[in-house]
């Protein structure tokens, strides 16, 4: 990594520029943030039980907006 110095006379304002600026040349933040974000995939065996859990919550779901314990424009499906 680069090392920045303050030059004589430099105000800090602008020494602050310079390094963000220098720092997002370099790209280094966004790798390390891209790094820190890493999800595990998730296996065949997972995306079912998920996509049945989901399907039965739906089903649930429509059966009460049938019988009205649900309102018919409830967002939150």
């Amino acid at each position: 990594m680069a090392d920045f110095k303050r030059k004589p006379g430099e105000s800090f304002e602008g020494f602050l520029r310079k390094f963000k600026k220098a720092l997002k040349s370099s790209k280094r933040l966004d790798i390390a943030r891209s790094k820190k974000q890493v999800n595990p995939k998730t296996n065949k065996n997972q995306q079912k039980k998920q996509a049945l859990a989901a399907q039965k919550i739906r089903k649930e779901k429509e059966y009460l907006r049938k019988i009205g314990k649900l309102p018919e424009n409830d967002y939150k499906n």
